[in-house]
């Protein structure tokens, strides 16, 4: 056995594959459990390195070692699953839990995919697999025992899929597009309008955001996330009105010692740096992970035929010469090499993962590889991973994460993916701050096309439901979100029956009316998530309206927006950085924050959602708008108590 000078076990690996040695050793005795000391025994690099296990310095190196590259296997989708040992006669008392492969009782699907697939699949399945890790955290919140198996209910294959779709490994995933999914590394299930979306987002007021900006959603789990949302609703009921006098405003500040001080669930225990690390270990190009794949691969493909170059190209990745080729093709041969070492002592199981056809191999650079280990019971992805990878990929393509023709090509796959996904099995998911396409996008869309107006009915600030003929000019998205730029002034574009007559609910439309009463203020945003009907109106006529671009709409937006401002009762809030145009003053124990609002909704969402630091707010017309959406939404919740009560 290897040591120090100090006396503590040194780690020896002579090969570099001793993940490989531990995947071998456990798949070539499954279904049965191997004890620690029956794996310490058969992985020739941990039988060098702790020989039999006989005495506790040797018991506790081989013990942090194996857990270190569990984690390593289980990061890559490849899960050990552990048990407390049964105590017989011949186990002398020794407390040696056992091990083996999880590969579940559900059959894998195998799908073929193309190559210009791959980009778009890699960065769905990291997005997956975030939203995975995400469920998987909170669920471990609410294990209460030690001894409780911290099993993920959606489980992580990673390779099972690169078994399949060769040379996702290799794909670059967009620094954008991983940074949001990585910073918004907590998940939850939302109800929007009786669909169960899973939604990933970075704290407990980027979740209030998002519920508030979806009219009619609900937390359904974790408790801890509606929870959160709760105390927000209640703290933004209580919201004093700030009229700017910093003497008249003193009284704001009395009751801040009385309000909910509860700490949100998601300020708890939270590593940044293990965040880090566990999302860089979605997509690694290290030698271990690529001859991960290869193995598996060819273990899903056995009996077939593939050239050195093809698996290089593959697993390696594009090569831009002939000598970038020749060194790819040289590294695909040695792991072959390596994937088919057999240990030294034959009482120890290497990493012989299959046989391979050598004659074929020397004399036209082709690999075969027959008599697997039974690894291909890890190839392909799980029925319930395959839906979560179509949600991922259905979001890429209506969602502004991705530019148009990456859009395209999600769409496309999406198409042959929910093919074979069960109806209703799909999870749909979102992220805070990049919405789906909503559901009035299409009609929207179809008005713009044929030139129509729009009779539709869209919710206010305050929660409440508003109808309006307007003539929509452009649909764009800022900052990830959907947005409608209308003309309200429709003249007599429609009759005066039509401007009148009310809907089945015998709600009347308003019509040309704007902010200030003036033709040239006729312009307005919509949030699209905010339409909850819309149907299309043939007008009498082409209804007139300048052709602004989009920097002038939100000119005009900002021009025409509100003064507003609200007081905080802690000074140097990231919130309050992160605001456009704002202005601070020292004001208490916190500050005044002053903006101009464009959007009363989007004012109202937010005030709510950081209500926790917020006591006053000015406008009056704001703080009124605020306090009737937070009293709406606190009985509703209360109804869907009742309901589930």
């Amino acid at each position: 056995m290897a040591e120090g000078t100090n006396g503590r076990r040194r780690f020896s690996d002579k090969w570099g594959k001793h993940e490989l040695d531990v995947l071998a050793v456990l798949s070539s005795a499954f279904p049965q459990w191997l004890t620690s000391r029956q794996i310490a025994q058969r992985v020739k690099a941990y039988a060098d390195s702790y020989g039999e296990l006989a005495d506790q310095a040797a018991k506790a190196a081989f013990a942090k070692q194996f857990q270190r590259d569990r984690a390593k296997l289980a990061a890559m989708g490849i899960a050990i699953e552990s048990r407390q040992p049964e105590y017989s006669s011949k186990s002398e008392g020794q407390d040696f839990a056992s091990y083996r492969l999880q590969l579940g009782d559900e059959p894998r699907v195998r799908l073929r995919f193309d190559l210009e697939d791959l980009p778009v699949l890699a960065a769905a399945n990291y997005l997956a697999r975030s939203i995975s890790m995400s469920q998987s955290s909170e669920q471990q919140l609410h294990q209460s025992s030690r001894s409780t198996p911290r099993v993920p209910q959606i489980p992580i294959p990673g390779l099972g899929l690169d078994s399949i779709a060769p040379g996702l490994g290799t794909q670059t995933i967009p620094d954008a597009l991983q940074r949001v999914i990585d910073s918004r590394r907590f998940a939850a299930t939302v109800d929007v309008n009786g669909e169960h979306i899973n939604v990933a987002y970075t704290d407990s007021d980027d979740l209030a955001m998002f519920v508030l900006e979806h009219p009619g959603a609900t937390i359904i789990s974790p408790p801890e996330a509606a929870d959160a949302f709760h105390r927000r609703l209640v703290a933004a009921t209580g919201f004093a009105e700030a009229d700017g006098d910093s003497e008249n405003d003193t009284h704001t500040l009395a009751n801040t010692a009385q309000r909910d001080s509860t700490p949100d669930h998601d300020l708890n225990g939270y590593d940044e740096d293990n965040a880090k690390r566990s999302s860089a270990s979605f997509q690694t190009g290290s030698e271990v992970d690529r001859r991960l794949r290869l193995m598996l691969f060819l273990s899903a493909h056995l009996g077939e035929e593939f050239s050195l170059a093809e698996l290089a190209e593959r697993f390696v990745g594009k090569t831009r010469n002939e000598d970038e080729l020749k060194r790819a093709i040289n590294v695909i041969h040695k792991d072959i090499n390596t994937l088919t070492t057999v240990s030294d002592d034959g009482e120890m199981a290497g990493s012989q993962f299959f046989d391979i056809d050598w004659s074929l191999l020397d004399t036209e650079n082709i690999v075969s590889a027959t008599n697997s280990l039974g690894l291909e019971r890890l190839a392909g992805v799980s029925p319930q991973y395959l839906s979560l990878i179509t949600a991922s990929v259905s979001y890429l393509a209506h969602s502004p994460l991705l530019p148009e023709g990456s859009r395209a090509q999600a769409d496309s796959l999406y198409k042959r993916l929910r093919q074979h996904v069960e109806p209703g099995e799909t999870p749909w998911l979102s992220l805070t701050g990049y919405e789906l396409e909503p559901t009035s996008f299409t009609v929207v869309k179809r008005a713009l096309d044929t030139a129509s107006l729009l009779d539709m009915e869209y919710t206010d600030g305050a929660g409440r439901t508003r109808r309006k003929i307007v003539a929509p000019a452009k649909i764009f998205v800022d900052e990830g979100v959907y947005y409608a730029a209308v003309w309200t002034d429709i003249g007599d574009a429609i009759s005066e029956d039509q401007k009148t007559k009310p809907d089945v609910n015998g709600v009347t439309p308003l019509n040309g009316n704007s902010r200030n009463g003036s033709h040239e203020d006729a312009w307005q945003m919509l949030r699209l998530a905010r339409i909850e009907r819309a149907e299309l109106v043939t007008p009498l006529h082409k209804v007139e309206f300048p052709d602004a671009p989009i920097s002038e709409l939100r000119k005009w937006s900002f021009d025409n927006g509100t003064a507003a401002m609200f007081i905080t009762d802690k000074p140097d809030l990231a919130f309050t950085k992160s605001l456009p145009g704002a202005s601070t003053e020292a004001h208490g124990t916190g500050e005044k924050v002053h903006l101009t609002v464009s959007s009363d909704s989007w004012f109202v969402a937010f005030c709510i959602s950081h209500a926790r630091h917020i006591v006053a707010v000015a406008p009056g017309t704001l703080r009124t708008m605020i306090l009737a959406r937070a009293r709406r939404e606190l009985s509703l919740e209360q109804e869907v108590t009742l309901v589930d009560e």
